[in-house]
């Protein structure tokens, strides 16, 4: 019975550490995945572009495509500079409803058979529900500014 205890204590240390990193790293691979994937738009490497440019197809897409990726690579930036995760995270929900319309606008592309079977660029839109939720946790974590006023 004394490895209970043992085990009991490992745990206790494991939680404090993931505790303790768990928000940063959650705020940086938000931030590095939104700098990474916005700036592979404006030079044509995204795998997005083509799902970009038949459901968006009234704007133009030379135009369009680089301005969401600076968009993106802005959200990542202010989400690494704690003051500025507010800003991130505002722009960020208004940027993710857009993520969802090939599931409304091009369904054809986005599943092989509906509602389950996804097709590449289906998973790689519902992956956004997991982005999301990682913001949620980090907005959560912010103090308020009025108690950060009072301090």
């Amino acid at each position: 019975m004394k490895k209970l205890p043992k085990i009991a204590e490992i745990d206790r240390m494991l939680i404090q550490a993931l505790n303790r990193f768990s928000l940063p790293a959650l705020q940086l691979s938000l931030g590095v995945i939104f700098i990474w994937f916005g700036a592979l738009k404006p030079f044509g490497d995204s795998p997005a572009n083509e799902v970009i440019t038949k459901t968006v197809y009234w704007f133009d897409p030379d135009i369009f495509i680089p301005i969401l990726g600076v968009w993106e690579m802005a959200i990542g930036i202010c989400l690494l500079v704690t003051p500025l995760i507010r800003v991130g995270l505002f722009l960020l929900a208004l940027q993710m409803p857009g993520t969802f319309l090939p599931l409304v606008l091009r369904p054809e592309i986005c599943f092989i058979d509906i509602p389950f079977n996804l097709t590449l660029e289906g998973q790689y839109i519902i992956k956004n529900l997991v982005l999301i939720g990682a913001a949620i946790v980090v907005g959560s974590r912010l103090v308020p500014l009025a108690e950060k006023r009072i301090r």
